[in-house]
Formats: structure tokens, sequence, C-alpha cells
């Protein structure tokens, strides 16, 4: 087998494995406090409270997202040029973005009905659908620019039910973050380096009102 065809098929099957390692890992911590999350207003239970089941799937998000940028994206691109990462990464038989290896695990776990949802959003957003819609997103990727290395908590109402919502910096951990964003032609920043919030991971979770 052609060795570059070999790497390619390699790593369309470990996207195809983090994409569902990452579903069924938020699944299992969303089993184990989904319950006890929506007792009470305040989100305390005698389990887990809803900023403690957030922060915890946040982990999961954070380690899978920096390990596929850094490991995969960035080592078989910008390191190795092996093959390219795109956009279009189906017709160009490329790599899926990280934002976009993000997304199809967002997807799949909205079709669970997890009992949470989640989202990479950015006040500088490649893809407009990404940019910030509710109050408490753009109060909460403010915050986490402004305050580095905390996190946004908040609570809202969306469609008469209650949320308990979080707020994550999404940071450049990769050349090839920085390259991609500077370089698009629809970025509306071109200056970002390394180690800088890009965006923020927006975790929602409903609450009892």
């Amino acid at each position: 087998m052609n060795p570059i065809s070999f790497v390619r098929r390699t790593a369309l099957s470990l996207i195809r494995t983090d994409v569902r390692r990452s579903a069924l890992l938020a699944s299992v911590v969303v089993g184990a406090a989904a319950s006890s999350a929506s007792c009470s207003k305040g989100g305390s239970a005698a389990g887990i409270s809803p900023q403690s089941m957030a922060d915890a799937l946040h982990a999961v998000m954070e380690s899978d997202r920096t390990v596929y940028t850094k490991n995969v994206v960035n080592r078989l691109q910008n390191v190795e040029n092996v093959i390219k990462a795109s956009e279009h990464w189906q017709d160009d038989k490329a790599l899926p973005l990280p934002a976009q290896m993000f997304r199809m695990g967002a997807e799949m776990v909205s079709k669970k009905d997890a009992g949470f949802t989640y989202a990479l959003l950015s006040e500088w957003p490649v893809n407009k659908q990404n940019a910030p819609k509710t109050d408490i997103e753009k109060q909460g990727l403010k915050f986490i620019v402004e305050n580095p290395g905390k996190n946004f908590y908040g609570e809202e109402e969306l469609g008469g039910q209650k949320y308990f919502t979080a707020v994550y910096a999404d940071k450049g951990v990769a050349e090839a973050c920085i390259k991609c964003h500077n370089g698009h032609k629809d970025s509306p920043r071109k200056d970002f380096k390394m180690g800088d919030v890009m965006g923020g991971v927006v975790i929602r979770i409903p609450i009892s009102s």
C-alpha cells in the first residue's frame, strides 16, 4: 500500500474513533450526574452540581481537542507534511480541522439526548454561525478573554427552560491553529499568537426552575 494512503486511512480511523470516544466519555459523565444535577434550583444535590458536571465534561473535551490538534493535525500537516487539514476535508481527502472535529462530537452527543449540549464559539469566528448569540454567551466570551485562567458560569432561560451555562477558554495550542486563523480569508482577526484565547467552549446543562 502507498505509505501516504496508509497514513490517511490510519488518520481517518483515529478520527472516527476519537469522535466515538468523546461522545462515549461524555455520556458516561452525564449518566452519573444528570439526575442529580437538575434536582434543585441552585444545582446542588447529593451527587454532583451542574458546575462540577460542566467542569468534568470540559476536562474530557479539552483533552481530546488538544490531543487531536497537536498529535494528529499539527504533527501530520505542519511537522511531517504527510496530509493536510481542510474545511472541505471529505472532498479533499484531508483531515477535518480541529473545530470541525469538535463540532462532529457535539452533534453526535446532541442526538443522544444526553442532558447537556456544547459548542465552540468565538468573538472572532471564521464561520459566522459560531458567533455568540445569547447574552450569556457574549458575557462569557468577553469574561474569559479579560480574565485569563478563569471560567465563566451563569444561568439563562431559553424557550422556557432554565440552564446552567459555563464558558471555558479555548486557546491556540499549536502552530496549525494560529496559521489557519491568521491566514483564513474569512477570519476577522489575523494576529493570534500561541496561547491566545481564540474562542470559548460553551456547555449548557438544564436545571430546575
